[in-house]
């Protein structure tokens, strides 16, 4: 099953890991492949508790703001090939791609890329791509998309992002 989770809201990353722990408390291997990260948040203290999630980040940690650097591409390519051989080893049962469609959004991958990995996706594995502006032709594919939407953000009032709840 291929799942998105997109939208301007705030939430979908922390629903793709609600996800991962579900699964894992049931016994499946989870990989999460973050695209864009590439700093520790404290998610990571918890998930490294968990044996059966792997996690990995392709991303230099810092926001891009104009053009993507060589080095955003080297990493995206990077992420891309690690999802790649995830599923041609059949390593997990649940793969995330977080931040996916952000890269696609900056160009970093190509969608036809992402299209043709959920095209060699077995079956009996969970696919989540989060981020963003998903493109259409992803949202097609999918079987199930929830689009969260922003009613009201407290960073309107000048509130920081918060450790252990944004980060």
């Amino acid at each position: 099953m291929i799942q998105i989770y997109t939208g301007k809201g705030k939430g979908k990353t922390t629903a793709a890991l609600g996800l991962a722990l579900r699964a894992a408390g049931a016994g499946k291997k989870v990989y999460i492949c973050q695209f864009l990260k590439g700093k520790y948040c404290c998610e990571h203290i918890s998930l490294k508790a968990l044996r059966n999630i792997k996690f990995k980040q392709f991303g230099s940690g810092s926001l891009i703001k104009d053009s993507p650097a060589k080095k955003d591409f080297a990493l995206a390519k990077c992420g891309l090939e690690a999802a790649k051989k995830v599923i041609r080893d059949k390593k997990c049962d649940v793969l995330i791609l977080d931040e996916i469609n952000a890269a696609l959004n900056l160009g970093l991958i190509k969608t036809k890329d992402i299209v043709e990995l959920i095209k060699k996706t077995p079956r009996e594995t969970e696919l989540i791509l989060t981020g963003r502006s998903a493109p259409a032709q992803l949202l097609k594919l999918a079987d199930l998309v929830s689009e969260i939407r922003e009613v009201k953000h407290y960073y309107k009032k000048g509130v920081r992002a918060r450790k252990g709840i944004e980060f």
